[in-house]
């Protein structure tokens, strides 16, 4: 990447940023106590569109299928879970301390890392620091549960959801009619301790995720894994993430649970990164954790990372975590395949890819910078606005009424504030499809002036037809 595109893509990364605060998307946590790095609060549209990706998610992946069901999971859970799945000894980034300008990187990301005393470099090439060597830092946040702080009471908030649904899939099966292949996905915060928060909400202590887990006969995961790959990319291009910014990656080096991985990744003006993983998992977790609930009845509450867990029952294959096929009268521990997105990510990218500048006439006929946000009108935050374009004569009367009737359908916003041409640019910086706009001609004939946000065209629409108009744009 040249210096000349890397000043262009910072550039645009700022102005996003810009957007965000300015029209009540993201604010820095904290913010008016100077802020808390790596985590983020969402302002009204911010919630309005991170819930819209929420819910294109779970309608693709609960709602739309037969063989997914739901799960929220809590955030506490006992700390076995945690040594059974891997977290407690193995969850952790290698970490070096600059002890120059007192900054810490993970070792495995240094290139990406800024110097604590010259931004412009990174800590490798500095001239100025001393760097230590690496060591592993455990991403996990601690907790007790209970008014006594020791080992006894120590748990961690949960660094992935996953988990909760694997200690739930005895429930889930006993409680449904759900039969091998299905999934259990659920939505939800975890927690991650990162050594070094950046890129905006890319890389945050705490994030949400949508996660599924997917059960399969073994044997069959090989074609399943390839699926699911391909229904998550289109998802994405779906729903208007331009499709010459992702690319499938295929990990070389696999994490010890996982069969194979792949990436779907973005290229966000700060570089490729990871919107989703789809691993196969094998029977690795189930597995896991059937030697845990062996091993929790001789902890004594303890330091866990001194724990070895019970070995594996010779039938493992008939544990409590196992599954009865009554067609096949077999009893086995399934494959799964985990489809897990970030939530956080997915928004970004979303607002990132949506980000466009053209030309656009104000009132008086100049030609001025149009910032807008080409979201998808599923996710847009705001489905349409209705604007009075008199405050008199009965316009806002009128333009209330239509905003009552719609809102009980849409999420649409009223707007009488200032000239119609900022209120216009208004509502294209937070991505708002479509613009009513009452005036004189409506009290006489019962139309409306509608505005396509992409094209700025106009079209007369008669009142009627307003509800027909919004769900054929939303592709209902």
């Amino acid at each position: 990447m040249t210096a000349t595109v890397a000043e262009s893509n910072s550039s645009l990364m700022e102005k996003i940023v810009a957007l965000t605060k300015r029209r009540g998307f993201i604010f820095q946590s904290s913010e008016l106590y100077g802020g808390i790095n790596g985590a983020w609060d969402y302002g009204p549209m911010g919630v309005l569109l991170k819930r819209n990706v929420k819910d294109a998610w779970w309608r693709a992946m609960v709602h739309d299928r037969e063989d997914v069901v739901g799960l929220d999971s809590a955030i506490l859970m006992h700390p076995m879970v945690w040594k059974s799945s891997g977290h407690v000894d193995g969850f952790s980034d290698p970490m070096i301390d600059c002890k120059t300008c007192k900054k810490r990187f993970r070792a495995d990301d240094m290139d990406g890392a800024i110097c604590g005393q010259k931004p412009s470099k990174s800590p490798t090439n500095c001239g100025a620091s001393d760097l230590t060597e690496p060591r592993n830092f455990n991403l996990m946040f601690e907790t007790f549960l209970g008014p006594i702080s020791d080992s006894s009471a120590k748990t961690f908030l949960r660094p992935e959801t996953a988990q909760g649904i694997f200690a739930n899939f005895a429930n889930v099966i006993s409680t449904t009619r759900v039969k091998v292949p299905f999934g259990i996905a659920q939505v939800g915060k975890s927690f991650r301790n990162e050594i070094n928060p950046r890129n905006f909400t890319f890389r945050s202590r705490e994030f949400e995720q949508m996660e599924m887990e997917f059960f399969c006969v073994p044997g069959t995961d090989d074609d399943w894994f390839k699926k699911w790959v391909e229904i998550r990319k289109r998802w994405y291009t779906d729903l208007g993430l331009s499709d010459g910014k992702l690319r499938l990656r295929d990990h070389d080096k696999l994490a010890h649970y996982s069969k194979a991985t792949t990436d779907i990744e973005y290229l966000f003006p700060f570089g490729w990164g990871e919107l989703e993983g789809i691993a196969n998992r094998t029977d690795f977790d189930l597995r896991q954790h059937q030697r845990g609930i062996r091993t929790v009845g001789k902890w004594d509450g303890g330091d866990l990372s001194s724990v070895e867990l019970a070995a594996e029952d010779a039938e493992y294959q008939k544990g409590k975590l196992s599954y009865f096929d009554d067609e096949k009268k077999q009893r086995y521990i399934p494959y799964v395949i985990e489809p897990a997105a970030g939530a956080d990510r997915a928004t970004l990218a979303f607002l990132c890819d949506a980000y466009a500048e053209d030309n656009a006439p104000d009132a008086n006929g100049k030609v001025e910078t149009r910032v807008v946000l080409r979201l998808h009108p599923r996710l847009a935050p705001i489905k349409a606005a209705i604007l009075p374009l008199m405050r008199k004569d009965g316009h806002p009367e009128r333009a209330r009424k239509i905003y009552d009737d719609l809102k009980r359908r849409f999420f649409v916003d009223y707007d009488e504030s200032a000239a119609i041409g900022k209120r216009y640019r208004r509502q294209d910086e937070i991505g708002t499809p479509l613009c009513i706009t009452v005036d004189y001609d409506t009290i006489t004939d019962g139309t409306v002036t509608v505005r396509d946000r992409d094209t700025m065209q106009q079209v007369r629409v008669s009142e009627d037809k307003l509800r027909d108009l919004i769900e054929e744009k939303l592709g209902l």
